[in-house]
């Protein structure tokens, strides 16, 4: 009779779960922007804040290409050439560029077992710790090799800012604000390459070592209020709920909600929801789960769509200054360039918070590529023109115009897109996979950038705009046909589209009933 009883009891506590997991799912699709803000203020605070740790990222990786454009920098780590200038020769400009990537795909594979372990806080924590005493070697480099050692070792924590950021953001807040935080993320790389921008143009008419070191002193100005926030912060509910802390999961969302949120115990059980319906259909949380069943499919998706992200031609914007110089633009002028151009790229960002609202993710990714091949191709074809100051005004113009549509449709859908397609339970997993895959693209992206602009290697200049146009028509093939639309989803209704099949260009048409596991076509 007690065992009847207590069947009964548990019974009855799994059905309220359910009961409050649906209000909880409903209530985030029904859930506007200021009502989302005002009901969850301080997830976007800690969100927004940790984040920041890209600004950082952003500024360091940008600031490498950007010193191949600064004569004292040249002048110190660079080759004497027969007509009196000093260059870094295109397979050591590719070692450097290549030795931070490398170092991030190090420190990729270890934060995808160090986050699942000791959770996000504390890994982006001990990157910090990390990167604090590296950029000690990079301010007191000697020589080119002791330069490299240093892009290396940096990359490592860079590798953690590049995806724990990311699945934060999209763990700590609901649907409605979900697009929105995640591509803060990206607004946080334009940032950091407008103040590299603007550090360079300061110190670009010092003749002294202070030239290329105060840029790099500059980044120690981020890891300590990082340091005290990731401290302060609270952990990922859902990441708790994984690890069976319910308690303290609750504790989490009582945090990241206003007080006059009544909706934990509900946003608590859509979690613990979620969580059994991704263990029916995963055995576990390992690097190999990503390639079994759907999560093969979702895996793909993730890691093209960042893939595509590097080799589309983006890579043209990071060396923008050096572009404008082989174009024929003073230093001076090249770097005023390169401020409007980030600057545009922020107001592309703002702007794409708006267009996702409304466009969806998708639709945004596959026309961004479009607009990006037929601006590569205008670029190209722009540089077969006689050379005049002219002609170098117009690329540069174009590069512009390329920045804002990049920040605007692909840059920022990418991250909103990666940490939404990924499953909750293997997303640590799924996004250091799919980042390195990136990286890995960002060494070939970069070996051939390298030669395609260095005057002493292939020098082909704005020419180089024809190939990278060709590689962007492959990415909008694929976007095309493989990318589904996630926009107001929650990551239950994902979980049954990616388990039933659904093709992608039907993602958004189909509805979903995660209570019972059905889809039901419209």
């Amino acid at each position: 009779m007690e065992k009847d009883s207590e069947t009964v009891h548990i019974e009855s506590k799994r059905n309220q779960n359910m009961d409050n997991a649906a209000h909880a799912v409903q209530s985030e699709r029904d859930m506007g922007f200021r009502e989302a803000i005002r009901l969850y203020p301080m997830a976007v605070v800690w969100s927004v804040g940790l984040s920041m740790a890209v600004v950082m990222e952003g500024y360091a990786v940008m600031l490498l290409s950007s010193f191949y454009a600064l004569p004292q920098f040249n002048r110190k780590y660079g080759q004497l050439q027969p007509d009196g200038t000093y260059v870094i020769s295109a397979p050591w400009k590719s070692a450097l560029s290549n030795g931070a990537v490398v170092g991030e795909i190090i420190g990729l594979f270890f934060t995808g077992i160090v986050q699942d372990r000791f959770g996000y806080r504390l890994t982006i924590f001990g990157a910090l710790c990390l990167v604090t005493g590296f950029i000690f070697i990079l301010f007191f480099a000697q020589n080119i090799e002791m330069l490299l050692a240093g892009e290396i070792l940096c990359g490592i924590p860079w590798g953690a800012f590049q995806t724990i950021t990311v699945a934060y953001a999209s763990e700590v807040c609901p649907v409605t604000l979900r697009g929105y935080l995640t591509t803060y993320v990206n607004l946080c790389w334009v940032i950091g390459q407008f103040i590299v921008s603007g550090v360079l143009r300061g110190v670009l008419d010092r003749a002294d070592q202070w030239a290329y070191r105060i840029p790099f002193a500059v980044q120690w100005a981020w890891p300590i209020p990082l340091m005290i926030m990731c401290l302060l912060a609270p952990e990922s509910p859902w990441w708790l709920v994984r690890h069976g802390r319910q308690e303290e999961a609750r504790q989490s969302l009582v945090r990241l909600m206003s007080r006059s949120n009544n909706t934990v115990d509900n946003t608590l059980a859509m979690i613990q929801h979620t969580d059994h319906l991704e263990k029916e259909t995963s055995a576990g949380t390992s690097y190999r789960e990503c390639f079994k069943r759907s999560n093969l499919r979702r895996t793909e998706i993730v890691c093209l769509v960042w893939l595509i992200q590097v080799i589309c031609g983006s890579q043209l914007m990071g060396y923008s200054t050096v572009f404008y110089i082989a174009a024929g633009l003073p230093s001076s002028s090249s770097f005023n360039m390169s401020l409007i151009q980030y600057g545009l790229g922020v107001l592309g960002t703002i702007l794409s918070w708006f267009l996702m609202t409304h466009v969806g993710r998708r639709t945004l990714y596959l026309y961004g590529n479009i607009a990006l091949f037929w601006l590569l191709l205008a670029i190209g074809f722009v540089s077969l023109a006689p050379h005049s100051a002219n002609v170098n005004w117009a690329i540069g113009a174009l590069l512009s115009v390329f920045t804002f549509t990049y920040d605007l449709m692909v840059g920022p859908v990418c991250y909103s897109l990666v940490s939404e397609l990924s499953s909750t339970r293997l997303r640590a997993k799924s996004v250091v996979l799919a980042r390195n895959l990136y990286n890995v693209g960002n060494i070939v992206v970069n070996v051939l950038i390298n030669y395609q602009l260095t005057s002493t290697a292939w020098n082909w200049g704005a020419k180089s705009a024809f190939f990278w146009a060709g590689v962007c028509f492959c990415c909008v093939v694929w976007v095309f046909f493989r990318l589904p639309e996630p926009k107001g989803r929650t990551y239950a209704e994902l979980d049954v589209l990616f388990e039933r099949g659904v093709s992608a260009r039907k993602f958004a048409s189909t509805e979903v009933d995660i209570f019972q596991s059905t889809i039901v076509p419209k």
